[in-house]
This record gives structure tokens, C-alpha cells and sequence, in this order.
């Protein structure tokens, strides 16, 4: 049993939302993505290196092509710029789905659903949405998000040591930035940096800066995951023209700390749609395989083990579906963010590691997705802010 067993879901009810049945429409959609993970991604993800970060180009292209074809390319980004127009709970619903391939945790489909541009470009000017946004998901570009440095990544305010000093008509940045995803190669990102050290959290600001500035480096970090997407990036007299300035000066936290807000939800479901995925494997082993004289789906000690996990998805999607449909409505999600993210990410780390458990030496084989699963989960208990920040979080506003 390889990857190929990652076919629909069998098993697990439909999901549905609170007092209301997903509109025909989504579950379409949502049969639509299926289909290409399972047709298209898988399959050439079993024919090549099972630690590779990316498909091949000729592949990529191919699959990107047939999903541009079908409606299926941008879904998240606004119609105005050529997307889907899609809400923060539709998505949710279908990168549960896109996700659910090898390489599913930290690249959902591979990118051949296209790429986005950080939520925080949309306060830029009208001018840096047609330069860098529109391009970015017209050509499903790469980009980075650089804030997080040496000194720390979950207190920003505090932490952020980078200098923006204001020359004429251009910002000259100095300073170190650390775990800048895809900084690498990617042709353009965002990065934070200290306007005025005399206003704490007020004195931080956003700018868009363009690989190969000159100054810029960006040096890849190896981690537990299969690819080196991390970066160690060093800004030396980095020169941006003042028209890079994203929103206001002063307002960089602000921009931050919504883009995160926002991202959580989608990246929850991607935790949940990789769990989906292992669940159902585990599901699939524990009837095909036997041990003294009967499967182990008789086995109690694995049914409760799949038992639980069973429990964990469905909370699981529930919290992330009240969450992304309360800040569709543009409530304050904040909390229900980090609840979201907590929870998925440890769900997603127990559900892995029993379906790992359930395949035994398999389990560990290279043969089968789990193994790297199983690494990657443990990045996602500290990306997009650590489990101990988010309780903190949720604890916070229990007193207030």
C-alpha cells in the first residue's frame, strides 16, 4: 500500500457546518480538488524522490495548466486580481483537501492550485498590488515573509532589531532575519523592520523588497524537513525605494499580526487534511493486514487508537469551520484562531504518529508519506506561532 491508498475519503461523515449543510456548490468544488490530488499530484509524487520539495517543472506545468482550465487556479485570491474569490471558510474546505498528498503539509497541491502573495500586500497602494500581486497569482510566484529573527519570533514588538532608516527617497534596511520561508528563490517577499526605536510597537514597519537587491542574502537553513525552505537572511545598507513601504509608517505590526490572524485558519486546515489522510491510511491497514490469525481492525487496541483519532478530526474541522466562518463575518477571531492552530497541530501530530504506529516498520519506510508526515508535523507545533504562545493567547482571554 502506497500513496495511491489516498483515495476519497471513506469512513468519515460528510462534514457540516453549524445549522446549515455545505452549499452543493463547495462540495463540487471540493470533489474537484479530490479528483486532481488523487489523478494528478499523487501519481507523479510516487514516481519521484519521496523527499523532493516540489514537483517536476514539466509535471507542475502540465497539472497547473488543466487546474487553470477547470476554474480551479487562485481560489483564495480576490476575482479583481484573477482569482477564485473564495472566503477564509470555503478555503478552508478546500485545502483540507489539497493537502492531502505527501507533500501536502508546508506546499498543499504542490502549488498547481497557484500561489498567493501575503494577506498584507492588500494595504499596499493600488500601484504595489499590479506590480507584485497580480503577477504573483497570474504566474503562481513564490514569495517570502520575513519578520522573525535571532533574537526571537513570537514577541515581535520586542524582538524585531532590523533598521529601516529613511534617505531621500529610498528606506536603507540593516539586520538579520531568521526561518524566511522560500527567501531563497523566491522573486519578491516582506520584510519588518524598526522604523522608530522611540515607539515600541508603533515604530514597525512593513516593506516589500525584490531578491537580488543589492545587501540582500538569503541563506538556506536545513531543519527536520525534507527541503532546506528556511532562511537565514542578512540585510546590509539594503536600499528599497520609499514607494515599498507597505500602509503606513508605524503600521507593520498591525499588517503582521491580521496576516497571521488570517493564515491560521487556512493552516489549520491543512493540518486537518494530512490527519484525513493518515486516519484513513491506518484505516486502510488495519483491515488489510493480520496478526496471529486476524486483522488488526479486530484488534481493540487499535480500534480505540483510530476511535480517538476519529473524535479529534471532527472537533477538529468544527473549530476551524466556526473559526474561519467567524471572521468571514468580520467578528474578532483572534482567539479562535489560536485555538484552531493549537489544536490542529497537536491533533495532526497524534493522529500521524498513531497511523505510523498502526503501519509498523511500513510506517517508518520511505514507501509510504507517513514518515515525512511525521517530521513535518512537529515543525507545525512551532510555525505560525508556538503552542505555548497560542495557550497563552487563550488563557489571556479567559481573565479578561
Amino acid at each position: 500500500m502506497a500513496d495511491a491508498d489516498l483515495s476519497p475519503r471513506e469512513g468519515l461523515a460528510t462534514p457540516h457546518f453549524p445549522g446549515f449543510r455545505l452549499p452543493d456548490e463547495l462540495l463540487a468544488l471540493r470533489e474537484q480538488i479530490r479528483r486532481v490530488v488523487r489523478d494528478e499530484v499523487i501519481p507523479v509524487e510516487q514516481r519521484i524522490d519521496p523527499d523532493a520539495p516540489e514537483l517536476p517543472q514539466d509535471d507542475y506545468q502540465k497539472i497547473a495548466a488543466k487546474t487553470k482550465a477547470a476554474g480551479l487556479w487562485a481560489l483564495g485570491a480576490p476575482e479583481q486580481y484573477g482569482g477564485g474569490g473564495l472566503d477564509t471558510f470555503s478555503m478552508c474546505v478546500a485545502l483540507e483537501e489539497m493537502s492531502q498528498h505527501r507533500m501536502g503539509l508546508y506546499n498543499p497541491g504542490c502549488g498547481v492550485f497557484g500561489r498567493y502573495p501575503p494577506p498584507a500586500i492588500w494595504a499596499g497602494s493600488k500601484e504595489q498590488i499590479a506590480k507584485y500581486a497580480v503577477p504573483t497569482i497570474r504566474e503562481g510566484l513564490k514569495t517570502f515573509f520575513a519578520i522573525t529573527e535571532p533574537s526571537g519570533g513570537s514577541d515581535p514588538a520586542g524582538a524585531i532589531q532590523t533598521r529601516a532608516e529613511k534617505r531621500g527617497d529610498r528606506w536603507v534596511l540593516n539586520g538579520r532575519k531568521v526561518f524566511a520561508s522560500r527567501a531563497h528563490d523566491a522573486p519578491w517577499g516582506l520584510v519588518w523592520a524598526r522604523t522608530d526605536k522611540t515607539k515600541g510597537r508603533g515604530g514597525i514597519s512593513c516593506f516589500i523588497l525584490e531578491h537580488g537587491t543589492p545587501g540582500f542574502t538569503a541563506r538556506p537553513i536545513k531543519v527536520i524537513r525534507t527541503s532546506a525552505i528556511p532562511n537565514d537572511v542578512t540585510l546590509e545598507d539594503c536600499e528599497v525605494p520609499a514607494e515599498n513601504l507597505v500602509g503606513a509608517e508605524g503600521q507593520g505590526l498591525d499588517l503582521a499580526f491580521d496576516l497571521l490572524v488570517k493564515n491560521r485558519f487556512p493552516y489549520s486546515a491543512c493540518n486537518l487534511g494530512v490527519a484525513v489522510a493518515a486516519h484513513r491510511m491506518a484505516i486502510a491497514h488495519a483491515k488489510q493486514r493480520s496478526t496471529f490469525g486476524a486483522p488488526l481492525s479486530q484488534r481493540q487496541a487499535i480500534q480505540w487508537m483510530l476511535a480517538d483519532a476519529e473524535v479529534e478530526l471532527r472537533a477538529c474541522r468544527w473549530i476551524i469551520w466556526e473559526g474561519a466562518w467567524k471572521a468571514d463575518r468580520g467578528e474578532d477571531a483572534r482567539v479562535e484562531a489560536s485555538i484552531a492552530k493549537l489544536y490542529s497541530s497537536e491533533v495532526l501530530g497524534r493522529v500521524v504518529d498513531a497511523a505510523v504506529q498502526i503501519h509498523g516498520a511500513y510506517g517508518v519506510s520511505k514507501e509510504f508519506p507517513l514518515e515525512r508526515w511525521y517530521r513535518e508535523a512537529r515543525v507545525r507545533r512551532i510555525g505560525e506561532g508556538p503552542s505555548e504562545v497560542h495557550r497563552m493567547v487563550i488563557a489571556r482571554s479567559l481573565f479578561r
